[in-house]
């Protein structure tokens, strides 16, 4: 068994996605891991990873490593961050509708590198673009065997400290 197929095994055993798995030199593994939406898991509820994630798949891959007799010196488990990429037909399909950054293989226009809001079509994908000044909103068809990387724009909210609105700070003095 390859060291892949033991770390698949073991993240979707407890419940996990494996979204990658590398091995550097030094024997380095590093291993990132999701959430599948709607599941209950025994750390909490949400969709992001948390820590209690990363430390029970860590454990796990630890015991399931050895007995696999599989080499390693250090093990790294984590989420996959804000910019998650999008790698199997699976993330394409759970991430429509969010907004990616997408590294096309060749140009199109002159460019490799677009954002946009992800979307479904009948046979491939689409990326809606933001409108610009006075345009009207474009789209970029594709298909996935023409994208060399794709991420999902990280969307950050930091309640409670939204601005307050000007009408509100000013106060009128007479």
């Amino acid at each position: 068994m390859s060291w892949q197929d033991a770390i698949e095994r073991s993240v979707h055993a407890l419940g996990y996605e494996l979204v990658n798995a590398e091995r550097s030199a030094g024997g380095l593994l590093r291993v990132y891991i999701d959430r599948v939406a709607g599941r209950n898991y025994e750390s909490g509820p949400g969709d992001a990873v948390t820590v209690d994630d990363c430390e029970r798949v860590t454990r796990h891959l630890q015991y399931a490593l050895d007995v696999d007799a599989i080499d390693y010196a250090r093990l790294e488990v984590s989420s996959p961050g804000l910019d998650r990429p999008l790698r199997k037909e699976s993330d394409w399909q759970r991430f429509a509708g969010c907004e990616i950054d997408l590294t096309l293989r060749a140009p199109f226009q002159g460019r490799k590198h677009w954002r946009g809001q992800l979307q479904p079509r009948e046979a491939g994908w689409r990326l809606v673009l933001p409108p610009g000044s006075g345009q009207p909103t474009q789209a970029l068809d594709f298909d996935l065997h023409e994208v060399r990387e794709a991420r999902l724009v990280p969307q950050l909210d930091f309640k409670g400290r939204r601005a307050q609105p000007a009408a509100s700070q000013a106060r009128v003095t007479q």
